[in-house]
């Protein structure tokens, strides 16, 4: 568990998993693969990772991760709902994460 501190933030706790055994879609082909996540982002893939002793490890036995998939079916309430949230305001909340 990493804890990070931006001044101005609110103070964030960050996880680092291993998805072990995992297949990975990527580049045309799905491959078993190991998946190192620090940080929230994607850090190593590999055939085997050791384990790190401050990882949380995930057994992704016949699950799949896509790495960088989008959900192309967001909806930015636009035109109509703008009173919710519109393009500037949603598109704000997906480079945040949220």
């Amino acid at each position: 568990m990493v804890t990070s501190k931006t001044p101005g933030t609110k103070t964030k706790t960050m996880q680092i998993y291993l998805f072990k055994n995992i297949q990975v879609v990527n580049e045309g082909k799905t491959e078993t693969k190991d998946v190192l996540i620090n940080n929230g982002r994607i850090e190593r893939i590999d055939n085997q990772i050791g384990i790190n002793a401050n990882a949380i490890e995930i057994n992704g036995e016949g699950k799949h991760l896509l790495p960088g998939a989008i959900d192309d079916q967001v909806h930015f309430r636009e035109p109509g709902l703008t009173h919710k949230a519109n393009i500037y305001t949603e598109s704000k909340a997906a480079v945040a994460g949220e």
